[in-house]
């Protein structure tokens, strides 16, 4: 999978992207991420990428020449499943989001900045827009982690146990069960009895209640999908 990122500040990228499993999807040839200096496809001395909005409201705009000469560009070199627009107003983004973006073989990533993006971009370029939450950041680079750092890790291959995204949280729209580790007793808290039996059917039965119990009291809203 191959995931470009179009940024107005790439410094805000190179940890994110080249760390933990991001780091080794890319290094197994998993996943390939490159970030897009915006300011490089601009035609002045200064590197504008802004402006001042029309109407007089507060703020700045990306405008819209150095957005289009980039996809424009990558457009020329392969085609793209989805080309994204992090946005304080797209869908919201969850698994069933990320599940199905991992299955898509080219994504651009644009990186909302300053008061937004020329609106004609939004018309005419973007295929999805996508929010990680109701909160104003103040750029999309955050969000452009997060998205990334979903879709790869669930990419076959990509970590070392694949069965244990699978079981992650939201994957069925349950929240996952409580888990432990050793030792099997720390101050007098113990680990349930049924998690030491062996019983693998009993363990397994005990897991599933406790994802439906969990998701039933802290996120029932996700019984409802």
């Amino acid at each position: 999978m191959r995931i470009d990122i179009i940024t107005v500040v790439p410094e805000l990228l190179s940890s994110p992207l080249n760390e933990s499993i991001l780091k080794r999807a890319q290094e197994s040839g998993h996943a390939e991420i490159y970030v897009h200096n915006l300011r490089d496809y601009t035609d002045d001395k200064r590197r504008t990428v802004d402006d001042y909005p029309f109407g007089g409201e507060a703020g700045m705009v990306m405008k819209i020449e150095p957005v289009f000469r980039c996809i424009d560009k990558l457009k020329s070199e392969r085609d793209y499943d989805e080309i994204i627009y992090t946005s304080p107003d797209g869908i919201t983004y969850n698994q069933r989001e990320a599940n199905r973006l991992s299955l898509m073989k080219n994504i651009i990533i644009l990186c909302g900045h300053y008061k937004g993006i020329d609106y004609r971009i939004r018309e005419h370029l973007i295929t999805r827009e996508i929010s990680i939450g109701d909160y104003v950041l103040t750029g999309g680079e955050l969000a452009a982690c997060v998205i990334a750092d979903s879709v790869v890790r669930i990419i076959p291959g990509a970590i070392g146990d694949e069965a244990s995204a699978l079981t992650d949280c939201f994957q069925d729209n349950l929240l996952a069960p409580p888990v432990y580790t050793r030792p099997s007793e720390f101050n007098g808290w113990k680990v349930p009895e049924v998690l030491l039996s062996g019983n693998f059917a009993e363990i397994e039965k005990w897991q599933e209640e406790q994802a439906y119990s969990r998701t039933q009291a802290l996120r029932p809203d996700l019984l409802e999908e």
